[in-house]
């Protein structure tokens, strides 16, 4: 079975070498699209192990991963997992995200941090933006998940066949869950744990998530 695991980072050099390596205890294949980066999250990314493809320009998470699908659908990959590459995620769980898919025949498997796992997510992005963003995925797209935001899934080639990824943005975790529905993608959520290093970041992380699922719903 051919597993790959893809990884958008944008001036990662900080994080990008020891999370390409703790991803490869698990995943033979590991694919970071280097988004535009600035500093050395390239060179750092190939000598960890990873295969890496280059934007010229930084164009978003989004735009990323659906680099990372379009390679995994030309090399004819069976099963994708999306990673993020700031340190985040904790690499030992991936067997956890891959479990649905490989043992119970789910199409898709999304991580969520709301699920028993102890995530101490600051206080401003747990009950405002992701209460929001809750919200929002409900009333637009009609759907219901305990975590409206993660970047942690894994999905098979049925299912990457159907999601192709057109928002460049933070509004592609919407997205996805929105075509997950729309295609009828059985899923099954699997608890993570997330680390948030600096408050500062999570805080404008949390509004650019905000702002991006505001300008999908406007342009929808």
């Amino acid at each position: 079975m051919k597993i790959l695991c893809v990884i958008p980072a944008y001036n990662e050099e900080k994080n990008i070498s020891k999370t390409v390596e703790s991803a490869k205890k698990y995943i033979n294949d590991i694919l970071v699209i280097n988004d535009g980066s600035k500093d050395k999250t390239k060179e750092l990314a190939k000598e960890a192990g990873a295969k890496v493809l280059s934007h010229i320009i930084n164009r978003g998470q989004g735009a990323g991963l659906e680099t990372g699908n379009e390679y995994a659908r030309r090399h004819n990959y069976d099963i994708v997992v999306h990673f993020d590459a700031d340190g985040q995620f904790l690499a030992e769980e991936i067997p956890d995200i891959l479990k649905p898919i490989i043992e119970d025949g789910y199409p898709m498997s999304f991580g969520s941090r709301f699920l028993n796992k102890k995530t101490k997510m600051p206080w401003f992005k747990k009950h405002i933006i992701m209460r929001l963003a809750k919200a929002m995925n409900y009333i637009f797209l009609g759907i219901k998940t305990t975590d409206p935001q993660s970047g942690f899934r894994a999905m098979d080639k049925e299912a990457l066949k159907k999601i192709k990824i057109e928002n460049d943005g933070m509004a592609h975790c919407s997205e996805i869950l929105a075509k997950t529905h729309k295609y009828g993608l059985i899923f099954k959520e699997v608890p993570i744990t997330v680390i948030y290093n600096e408050f500062g970041q999570s805080l404008g992380s949390g509004f650019k998530t905000v702002k991006d699922l505001l300008i999908n719903k406007i342009n929808k």
